[in-house]
């Protein structure tokens, strides 16, 4: 392997230093740490609207002073109100499930009852108790459909409205459902 130029070695050095000294000691090191010593704040200091005390000058230095503490500006008043950017998600109406799975069993409810849903794009209309082939949709462009074991999976897939149609004890039931 070839060794790296000269003035490589020169750059990394004081970077590898940085890093060793940011990284701190290894976690297995064994020696305890003391803390360091802490002077207590005097009562004038600590509390509001006191003085605080001041800096004193170091010999060799330059003498230093505190910054005084005034009032903070307040930011100017915006002219208009600000709008969020517009997004790729935009909010669902209240009466919208969102992308979630909605399980509708044949056995328990009422379909006469069911007249609409509203699902966010991926949301799952789960039919349970139901044979293959029974249940229909108007717009199979915007569902994805899939049976198994007595269960129909809608998939809502594209933003439209489609209508599930399920037959039960002779009868037609259509929802409506609202795919945002």
């Amino acid at each position: 392997m070839a060794e790296p130029p000269r003035r490589c070695r020169r750059r990394a050095a004081p970077a590898l230093a940085a890093l060793a000294v940011l990284a701190g000691p290894p976690a297995c090191a064994d020696r305890p740490v003391s803390p360091l010593p802490v002077r207590p704040p005097t009562p004038a200091a600590s509390t509001l609207g006191a003085a605080a005390p001041p800096i004193t000058a170091v010999p060799g230095t330059s003498t230093g002073t505190r910054p005084s503490r005034g009032p903070v500006p307040s930011p100017p008043p915006r002219s208009r109100p600000v709008r969020p950017p517009a997004s790729a998600s935009t909010p669902l109406p209240s009466a919208c499930l969102g992308a979630v799975r909605y399980d509708l069993v044949l056995a328990e409810t009422e379909l006469a009852l069911l007249k609409s849903l509203c699902f966010a794009t991926g949301g799952v209309l789960r039919i349970r108790g139901i044979g293959p082939g029974l249940v229909t949709v108007d717009r199979a462009d915007l569902v994805s459909r899939s049976y198994e074991a007595g269960v129909v999976d809608i998939r809502f897939v594209r933003t439209g409205t489609v209508v599930v149609t399920i037959p039960q004890d002779g009868r037609t039931y259509p929802i409506t459902v609202v795919v945002v």
